[in-house]
């Protein structure tokens, strides 16, 4: 059976392989930060299991201080990995009173009160962890399941260092000189063991999944205007059902060839670049923006009546028309052309609806342009503002 000395320096071993591991990845994807930040904070955990192997040989009150503040800080480092991956923001709120924490420690470890110091480490530390747990449980939005190993492994990791701060209170051990040695110490040097070896594999199972979702995200992006592009609609929508308060708008600049023709490419991306910022400052929840191609746009609304659709999309145009992109030739207004298409009561496809959006934005091109119709005013058409200076 392992003595103790043999858990720490496995322990020490399993974090040294673990911390080598991250710095690879990160090598070869300096992009996930949060990788590197694990990495950083498994080190110090190691420098920590190494000073305390030797303060349990050698017992010494200022290497203990060093060992105790070690430990806190390596799970407050894990724990601000967390919340880089997470997207949690505010990280003062883990580091205030971690530090604070630490500052007690060793005040209470420099009066030679060593047993109070490792039962705040320990209580920090288990706070820290709990609070990873609790993070990745609440706030992840990526495989449940994933989620669920990463919060366990954290609890139980949190519950073996609790152990070991209840012990020593149970025991009224307030005082040591000596590094405590007890059931709870040897069940955390195991259990910390496993689950930091579980927690990192399942931290390049996340990398992997955060990669692959950042690839999948691009794929569906146009990189002009950083709207989704066609197969982001496909993705979204295309397996949905369109019900009568569910429409689709397409537009299409006016005369946009003619503007690439006279003023130039870089000039016809700023035009477009432009038209998905006016889309983007009159979108809401249930509304998704896609350029569809060229100078193609779509809008997708949900819980929408045909004269609020036709309403927001006016507004887009009106929007639009008031755009000016300077040029050497002299400031260029444009205008677009908008055709709204709406599902039916049994439920349309996407493609019926994109059908009906097309048909009323080729009724709105021959009714003159800037204009928007839907499939109630095909006879009709509205003109939006007319621009000064049209292209």
């Amino acid at each position: 059976m392992l003595d103790f000395s043999s858990l720490l320096l496995a322990a020490a071993l399993s974090g040294t392989c673990l911390a080598v591991t991250m710095f690879a990845i990160w090598l070869t994807a300096p992009r996930a930060r949060f990788v590197l930040t694990v990495a950083c904070g498994i080190i110090v955990l190691v420098a920590h299991v190494i000073l305390f192997w030797r303060y349990t040989k050698e017992p010494d009150p200022l290497l203990c201080q060093i060992a105790l503040a070690l430990l806190s800080l390596g799970f407050l480092i894990i724990c601000l990995s967390a919340m880089q991956y997470l997207g949690v923001p505010d990280h003062r709120r883990a580091i205030v009173p971690t530090l604070a924490a630490m500052a007690v420690c060793a005040a209470f470890t420099f009066l030679g009160l060593d047993g109070v110091g490792f039962i705040v480490t320990y209580a920090t530390v288990t706070v820290l962890l709990s609070t990873i747990g609790a993070m990745f449980w609440v706030n992840g939005s990526h495989d449940r399941r994933i989620l669920l190993v990463v919060s366990f492994l954290s609890g139980t990791c949190a519950v073996s260092f609790a152990l070991c701060g209840v012990v020593l209170m149970a025991k009224g051990q307030w005082t040591l000189g000596a590094a405590p040695d007890n059931w709870a110490e040897r069940l955390n040097s195991v259990v910390a063991v496993a689950c930091m070896t579980g927690l990192g594999a399942l931290t390049l199972s996340l990398h992997h999944l955060q990669a692959q979702i950042e690839l999948k995200a691009e794929t569906m992006t146009d990189p002009l205007t950083g709207l989704m592009n066609r197969r982001g609609l496909m993705s979204l929508h295309a397996e949905r059902p369109f019900g009568p308060f569910m429409a689709v708008v397409m537009f299409d600049l006016d005369h946009f060839k003619r503007t690439n023709d006279i003023y130039g490419h870089p000039v016809g991306d700023q035009v477009l670049c432009r038209f998905a910022a006016v889309i983007r400052k009159y979108a809401r929840t249930g509304v998704d923006a896609f350029r569809l191609g060229g100078e193609e746009f779509a809008i997708v609304m949900s819980r929408m009546t045909e004269e609020r659709a036709h309403d927001l999309a006016s507004k887009i145009g009106v929007a639009f028309g008031t755009e000016i992109v300077p040029t050497p030739l002299g400031p260029l207004r444009s205008t677009v052309s908008g055709g709204i298409g709406f599902g039916g009561a049994d439920g349309s496809s996407l493609d019926e609806v994109l059908a009906e959006a097309d048909a009323a934005l080729y009724a709105a091109k021959r009714a003159g342009r800037n204009c928007v119709i839907s499939r109630k005013r095909m006879g009709k058409a509205e003109p939006v503002k007319p621009a000064l200076r049209s292209a």
